[in-house]
């Protein structure tokens, strides 16, 4: 086991352990940590404690020292620097003629080099750029292509929700979305009502995914045989979220459907095998 403390560097970014040495540092103090691109500042987000070795990417990089006012002074210089350093590369782009998008600059908290984020319809030659920029700037230059995901991070801004992004609000890594999660949480499949503002599937389909699941392994399908407090009768209709189901009863095939929770039900015959439910949302159990 090894002593670690949890810091972030960006908003909403990955978490890294580092060694805090006798720091005593608690949830929200600002450090200076040294990193691989050299000294950064960052935001303690887990207080000191104990994490198995096989977690720990080696080597354990330490924390340097709790940030001061002219850390904070540097910070915002270098923030100053970062708005001239995007309006040279907008100059240096044009008069290369390069297809690239400016996303975003980051300079490192030493000022040893500039990250400048982009996006590109395909693969840029910005070799004469780097050179260019690096005769301008006298520090080391990186140049890095981001997806349509990771720009929307970088930037931010509101969903179709109405709310930020949970890509720059909570969430800290991207995960896998595929259409069969919006299958399967009975959403439209018009791609227009499912992809977030990147032009992508909207994250949230993922981490709502696990309660759609145990919701699925625990609701009867559509088509099951199920005797309800008023009789036998046959489920046309499911409301995940509600834990409703709209049965038709044998005893009155030609009258309204009704409409039961899950629990006042039992199933006598499943419906045939169709991987997932394709359960019917109602009202407002469509996401947003």
């Amino acid at each position: 086991m090894t002593t670690v403390v949890g810091v972030r560097f960006r908003k909403v970014g990955r978490v890294y352990y580092f060694d805090p040495g006798k720091h005593d540092l608690r949830k929200g103090t600002e450090v200076i940590a040294d990193t691989q691109r050299g000294l950064e500042f960052g935001e303690c987000v887990m207080t000191r404690r104990e994490v198995e070795d096989e977690k720990i990417v080696p080597p354990l990089r330490k924390i340097i020292r709790i940030a001061t006012p002219e850390d904070m002074e540097t910070l915002r210089k270098n923030e100053q620097k970062e708005e001239q350093a995007a309006g040279i590369f907008l100059k240096k782009i044009g008069e290369h003629g390069l297809q690239m998008k400016l996303v975003t600059v980051e300079y490192t908290f030493d000022s040893s080099k500039i990250v400048f984020f982009f996006t590109a319809d395909g693969r840029v030659d910005f070799r004469d750029l780097v050179r260019d920029l690096a005769q301008v700037f006298r520090t080391r230059i990186e140049l890095r292509q981001v997806g349509v995901r990771d720009e929307a991070k970088l930037l931010g801004g509101l969903g179709v929700c109405g709310r930020p992004f949970c890509c720059a609000s909570f969430l800290d890594e991207f995960q896998p979305v595929s259409i069969k999660m919006a299958k399967e949480q009975s959403l439209s499949l018009n791609p227009t009502k499912i992809s977030g503002t990147c032009g992508r599937l909207m994250c949230c389909l993922k981490y709502e995914q696990d309660a759609y699941e145990d919701l699925l392994a625990n609701t009867p399908r559509a088509d099951s045989v199920v005797r309800t407090p008023q009789g036998k009768g046959t489920v046309t209709g499911v409301s995940l979220l509600r834990g409703q189901l709209s049965v038709r009863l044998d005893a009155a095939p030609d009258m309204p459907v009704k409409t039961f929770h899950k629990s006042e039900v039992t199933v006598l015959k499943g419906a045939a095998k169709q991987g997932r439910a394709d359960a019917e949302s109602e009202g407002g159990d469509a996401l947003l």
